[in-house]
Order: structure tokens, then C-alpha cells, then sequence
């Protein structure tokens, strides 16, 4: 059997509400010693993710004020998810079709975990981890 998003995700994985600020996401990023968070709505459903990069090239390099810039205004589009149970594999075709490097995991509608890079290449086969990041930074 394959492994999956599930076998292999960082489980417990804390939100920055839409409506929280950007300094308050930077806070939470801080404490928990991450570089991005899921943004998640009043509904507990997933809007998009933020990362740090967001916070300094999105909002402080344009000139924005972090103490009122929300979290929400920085979640563009539908957020890219892989399921639960969906495989290494798929998770790695999912990164690479959208250039991104983090996925959040969902179970139903639920938000369970976020898979990186970093679990897949711990979690992929020696020899191919070059390719891997090969695969997902191009």
C-alpha cells in the first residue's frame, strides 16, 4: 500500500483566523517557529495559506500596515489541498502543478495537517529526493 498525505503530514496544525492580523499571523509564526500558517474563515473552512514571505513582500514592502492588514486579504483564489489519504505521489504532482511547497491536508472539509517538501523528501526513496525538489522548483 502507498503511503499517504495522512502517514506522513504534521498533524495539528494551528490557523491565523481571516479576520486576525498580519502581525498577529508574524506572532503565531514566531511562536510556533513555522514560516507559514493556514488562514481559516469564521465557517473553520480553509481560505488560503500565508506565509512570511507574504507578510514582508505583499504588505510591508508595498507599504501596508501590518496592524490592520488582515490575514484574509491575503488569501488569493482557491486554496490548493491535498486529501488525507491521497499518496506521496499525488502530493508531489499537486506541488509541482501549482509551484508550491507546502499542502494543506484535508479529511472531508476538515483542515487534519499540512504536508512540505521537507515530509515528502524524509519520506521519499535516498535516491530520488533530488528529483523531487527538482520536480516541485521548476
Amino acid at each position: 500500500m502507498s503511503t499517504t498525505a495522512r502517514d506522513i503530514m504534521t498533524g495539528s496544525v494551528e490557523c491565523i483566523g481571516e479576520n486576525e492580523t498580519l502581525e498577529q499571523a508574524a506572532r503565531k509564526m514566531k511562536d510556533l517557529d513555522v514560516g507559514s500558517l493556514p488562514i481559516c474563515g469564521e465557517d473553520n473552512r480553509l481560505k488560503g495559506m500565508i506565509t512570511d514571505r507574504d507578510i514582508v513582500v505583499k504588505c510591508l514592502a508595498t507599504g501596508g500596515d501590518p496592524r490592520t492588514a488582515t490575514a484574509g486579504q491575503f488569501a488569493e483564489g482557491k486554496p490548493v489541498t491535498i486529501g488525507a489519504d491521497d499518496t506521496i505521489e499525488e502530493a508531489i504532482r499537486t506541488m509541482q502543478d501549482h509551484q508550491v511547497r507546502r499542502l494543506p491536508v484535508i479529511d472531508g472539509h476538515d483542515l487534519v495537517g499540512v504536508v512540505s517538501q521537507a515530509d515528502i523528501a524524509r519520506n521519499y526513496p535516498e535516491d530520488r529526493v533530488g528529483e523531487l525538489v527538482e520536480f516541485i522548483s521548476y
